[in-house]
């Protein structure tokens, strides 16, 4: 896998750790920052549900993280990148579908570019 491609599913990962750190950790105070279009008197209600997300985008940047670390890079790398990779490009299509249409530039294009990479190198 190319450098760039490796920079790429880096970045993507340390995004989603970001978004665990707010969803699990920061949920009532930079969530309601950063989530501008929910009612700020939900924040404490949904706090577990948050959390629960948040695990979610931790298990997607422990896969890409550990895409970076396999030895087999003609088989077993570009797989497990690929399926990580898509697996925020899904997730990220439909938030902006069903949330805010802001989360498609935000998280699922960077994954596409990511698996556009992965494919070419």
């Amino acid at each position: 896998m190319g450098t760039i491609a490796k920079v790429v599913i880096g970045l993507v990962a340390l995004e989603h750790l970001y978004i665990l750190w707010i969803e699990m950790f920061a949920w009532e105070t930079k969530g309601k920052k950063t989530f501008k279009t929910l009612p700020r008197h939900l924040f404490h209600e949904t706090k577990g549900l948050a959390a629960n997300q948040g695990l979610y985008n931790g298990f997607l940047a422990a896969g890409l993280f550990w895409s970076l670390l396999i030895s087999d890079i003609i088989v077993w790398q570009h797989n497990i990148a690929l399926f990580f990779l898509i697996c925020v490009f899904v997730a990220g299509t439909f938030g902006s579908v069903t949330a805010s249409t802001s989360i498609f530039v935000k998280q699922a294009l960077p994954a596409l570019i990511g698996i556009v990479l992965v494919l070419l190198s």
